[in-house]
């Protein structure tokens, strides 16, 4: 029988989330295979079942992590307009050193999409919830409560969202922050 259930939290187990973490962001998330997780972090595949009760309870503390680290930069956002905080949104999505972090949202945003029984349920939904709840913050009381307002905030999700899959399957900055740039200036 697996267990699913998210065992009492430990130093060993923080430990070895954060050395998984760091393993995904490298190696990615859609093949994880235990075996080589395990040898590669220094435990084993039967420490890893024990401290997270299955291998999808692993992938869920995993995703739970990831998105810990989005809602730090959003939440660490200074405000600003929708323009404004658009624009951090992207110079943070932007340089290169979170392109890990990216890919790894990419990766768990399309399995939550294809796979919405599994570990990854709910995960699309949760991140794109999130970042509307940040936009909304960045406009107006009185704009923010209309059917207008969400439109809006949907639309600069859209596009920062289209332009963030267009820079890790591209890799062109430059072309894709002029894009985000140009639509920016719109609002």
């Amino acid at each position: 029988m697996v267990n699913d259930e998210e065992p009492p939290p430990s130093a060993r187990r923080a430990e070895l989330l954060e050395l998984a973490y760091r393993y995904v962001l490298d190696h990615g998330l859609v093949e994880l295979s235990l075996r080589p997780l395990a040898a590669a972090i220094g435990s084993s595949p039967r420490v890893l079942l024990f401290l997270f009760g299955s291998k999808d309870g692993l992938i869920r503390a995993l995703l739970a992590r990831a998105r810990a680290d989005e809602l730090s930069m959003l939440e660490g956002l200074p405000p600003g307009s929708l323009a404004e905080v658009a624009g951090r949104i992207w110079t943070w999505a932007s340089d290169p050193r979170h392109r890990p972090v990216l890919v790894l949202w990419a990766q768990a945003y399309v399995r939550s999409l294809t796979e919405p029984d599994g570990p990854w349920a709910a995960f699309a939904q949760s991140t794109v919830d999130d970042w509307l709840q940040v936009l909304a913050a960045a406009q107006p009381a009185a704009v923010r409560r209309t059917k207008a307002g969400l439109a809006q905030r949907t639309q600069v999700l859209a596009v920062l969202r289209g332009a963030i899959l267009d820079l890790i399957a591209t890799g062109d900055t430059a072309r894709t922050t002029a894009a985000v740039t140009a639509y920016l200036r719109t609002l």
